[in-house]
């Protein structure tokens, strides 16, 4: 097993497709770079933190963005938006067998908030725009700083979201609500709550990731290719039942003060065991009693 989890952007990209079939656009050695980061005397990379491109996905030809969480936590800045936005706007032209998303984000750079903001907004009507067309858009999210702020809603409007244990989902991240609310309300160093709450079994369980895998970049793969054949019900009729469904949980959950009480409210009698269970073994226990 290889860890997605650990690994790198680029060494995600390169576990995932198959072997020399990736081309990366704007490349390392083009040094497009953000212009905000340098006027603030602040640190650049020469890809902004970001990989673009295409490759294959068993034979697949599929379209790639990978966020590299290890710089600025995978923020997204102008250049860094740009790129995802250039790589999808050109999905939508060429038409491939998919696009697969690896995010890793803590959201939008203070440093340059306001035309980061802009490229998530950007992201998303060209996310809307390609699933409109047809061509499938999946998010993987198994990295060490989690999918949160703008990339949190991009990863909603995607086609499904394939998730490990390890990764998490969110609008705002744990150390934000704790900032907003306060360390009684939610105590971002507290490990186990943030995983139960943000992480991938419980958002599996609630239905808003699509599968769940091992911290295995294979496992990855494996789910990425079984991705690329969904055709997910893009109608009026099915929009306004998962509004519907959506709209119960309140009712269902409103007195449930923590993830574990959810547990228990959908069936699993021994709820306090389920951070325990393995990828494979969590699904197939979870599978029918989901959300």
């Amino acid at each position: 097993m290889t860890s997605y989890y650990e690994a790198t952007a680029r060494e995600r990209v390169a576990g995932l497709l198959d072997p020399g079939s990736f081309h990366e656009i704007l490349p390392p050695q083009e040094r497009v770079v953000s212009p905000h980061l340098v006027e603030l005397d602040t640190p650049a990379a020469f890809d902004d933190g970001v990989i673009v491109g295409e490759g294959l996905l068993n034979g697949r030809r599929v379209y790639v963005a990978a966020q590299e969480g290890g710089f600025m936590g995978g923020a997204v800045g102008e250049v860094h938006g740009a790129k995802l936005v250039g790589l999808l706007e050109r999905a939508f032209d060429q038409r491939p067998d998919g696009v697969l998303l690896l995010v890793e984000s803590g959201g939008v750079r203070l440093h340059e908030a306001n035309a980061g903001l802009i490229g998530v907004s950007e992201i998303m009507r060209a996310v809307l725009a390609l699933r409109g067309a047809g061509v499938p858009v999946i998010v993987l999210d198994g990295g060490q700083f989690g999918c949160f702020g703008g990339m949190g809603i991009v990863a909603r409007l995607c086609d499904a979201i394939i998730i490990s244990e390890q990764g998490r989902l969110g609008l705002s991240g744990p150390e934000v609500i704790e900032t907003t609310c306060g360390v009684e309300e939610f105590d971002s160093r507290d490990r186990a709550l943030v995983w139960r709450t943000v992480g991938g079994k419980h958002r599996y369980l609630l239905r808003e990731a699509s599968d769940i895998v091992a911290d295995d970049i294979a496992a990855f793969r494996n789910a990425a290719v079984a991705a690329l054949e969904l055709r997910p019900d893009l109608t009026l009729a099915a929009l306004e039942a998962e509004h519907a469904a959506l709209g119960t949980r309140m009712d269902r959950f409103g007195a449930c003060r923590d993830a574990v009480d959810i547990w228990r409210e959908l069936g699993f009698p021994e709820s306090q065991n389920l951070p325990l269970l393995e990828a494979d073994s969590f699904r197939a226990l979870a599978h029918d009693k989901r959300a």
